[in-house]
C-alpha cells in the first residue's frame, strides 16, 4: 500500500544525508505530534514491549470501521516515532491496517538497521497494538453485521 504520505515521508529520509539528521527529523515529527490528555495515560492504553513509556488509544468510527490514534511517550525519539506510524495507519481502516505491510515500510527507511534493538522492538510492540486495535474493529464489525 502507497500513498502520498507514506512516500512523502519516504522522501524526507532520502533527502537527508545521514542517520543524525534524520534522528533530528524523527524528533521534529515527535515534536509536531498532537498532545495527550493526560487522564488517557494509564496501565490500560501502555504498550507493552517498549523500554520508554509509551501510552496508545484508538477511535474507531464508520462502516468499514476506520481508525484514528493518540499516542505520546516520555522520550523525544519515540515519540518521532510514534509520528512516523501515525503517517503509516491514522485515518486508514481496519482492512487497510492489517493489509499495510510496515516492515517493509520501515524497511524502505533504513530505520531497522540505525534503531538499536530495544527502540526496534518497541516500533513493533507499538505495530503490534495498532494492528490489535485493527483486528478487535474488524471482529466487532463482522460481529454486528
Amino acid at each position: 500500500m502507497r500513498d502520498e504520505c507514506v512516500e512523502r515521508l519516504i522522501e524526507g529520509f532520502e533527502f537527508l544525508d545521514d542517520w543524525d539528521e534524520r534522528f533530528r527529523y524523527i524528533i521534529d515529527l515527535g515534536r509536531r505530534l498532537k498532545p495527550m490528555d493526560a487522564g488517557l495515560k494509564s496501565d490500560e492504553t501502555k504498550v507493552d514491549g517498549c523500554t520508554s513509556q509509551v501510552w496508545m488509544v484508538a477511535r474507531i468510527e464508520g462502516e468499514p470501521p476506520r481508525l484514528t490514534f493518540l499516542a505520546d511517550s516520555d522520550a523525544h525519539i519515540v515519540r518521532g516515532l510514534i509520528a512516523i506510524l501515525m503517517t503509516l495507519y491514522d485515518g486508514r481502516t481496519a482492512r487497510e491496517i492489517l493489509d499495510l505491510d510496515a516492515e517493509g515500510t520501515i524497511g524502505r527507511l533504513g530505520m531497522a538497521q540505525h534503531l538499536s534493538p530495544n527502540r526496534a522492538n518497541g516500533l513493533f510492540a507499538m505495530v503490534g497494538r495498532i494492528r490489535a486495535f485493527a483486528a478487535d474493529a474488524l471482529a466487532d464489525a463482522t460481529v454486528d453485521a
